[in-house]
């Protein structure tokens, strides 16, 4: 996380211990509920940021270092 680029820390934890897995899931659907995207940055070597959306808890990878949500973009 880069302070001053607009990145906050929800939650962290660990998805291998119950209570955490519980707390981040909650946390993960709060943040669904409330109209946002999440996606899960993806390893480059290239020197490009890319990253993959996911729609639920289940398709985030249990290795995934961080899930990045997003407003979706406004108009129409």
């Amino acid at each position: 996380m880069k302070p001053g680029h607009g990145e906050v820390l929800i939650a962290e934890g660990d998805v291998e211990l119950p209570a955490d897995e519980r707390r981040l899931l909650a946390e993960f659907r709060r943040q669904l509920d409330a109209g946002l995207w999440a996606a899960v940055p993806l390893a480059g070597t290239d020197g490009r940021r890319q990253a993959v959306m996911v729609r639920s808890f289940a398709e985030v990878p249990r290795d995934a270092e961080r899930v990045i949500f997003f407003p979706r973009a406004a108009g129409g």
